[in-house]
């Protein structure tokens, strides 16, 4: 393994344990996780590497499985396949999502993480700016940025639903 890439690797390491043990360690908000993840990101000073962290993490998460690949959990406004599977178990709000492109993949991802564990009110009530904290936004096409937003737009029109009550 090249020096690049060892590297690469133990900031992949990192971050994943970093966040997931800050996460099991007490409940936090939206804004919490939107900014604990945004200084994570962060301290990947390259925008190219960053986006690598991503689609690498993105990669190694559980696909979802062909029953929630279905045209109901996908999300429209995306030119590439976008799914998103979300139900409130014990009054949180559990999202899972897939997509077809590598790198769509690693924004659904960011966006489960970020999203899941929270109760569903917060989530329809929180505008989130984590692409713009970590300065992927503006690396973005317009059809990619579209799709992102219609990704977001999606995840907390579901969990208004389901604050409400419905399916």
């Amino acid at each position: 393994m090249r020096r690049s890439e060892c590297a690469l690797a133990t900031r992949i390491q990192l971050l994943t344990t970093h966040y997931w043990r800050r996460r099991a360690a007490r409940n936090v908000t939206v804004a919490e996780k939107e900014q604990q993840l945004a200084e994570e990101l962060l301290a990947i000073p390259d925008r190219q590497e960053r986006m690598g962290v991503l689609v690498d993490r993105a990669r190694r998460a559980p696909k979802l499985d062909a029953t929630e690949r279905t045209p109901a959990n996908r999300v429209e406004g995306c030119s590439s396949a976008v799914w998103l599977a979300a139900e409130v178990r014990d009054g949180l709000f559990r999202i899972r999502g897939d997509a077809e492109a590598p790198m769509v993949k690693a924004f659904v991802h960011l966006l489960c993480l970020l999203y899941d564990g929270n109760r569903p009110a917060d989530i329809a009530a929180t505008n989130t700016t984590l692409f713009e904290k970590i300065e992927l936004l503006n690396e973005l096409s317009p059809t990619r940025r579209n799709g992102l937003l219609a990704i977001r737009a999606r995840i907390r029109r579901t969990a208004a639903k389901l604050a409400e009550g419905q399916p």
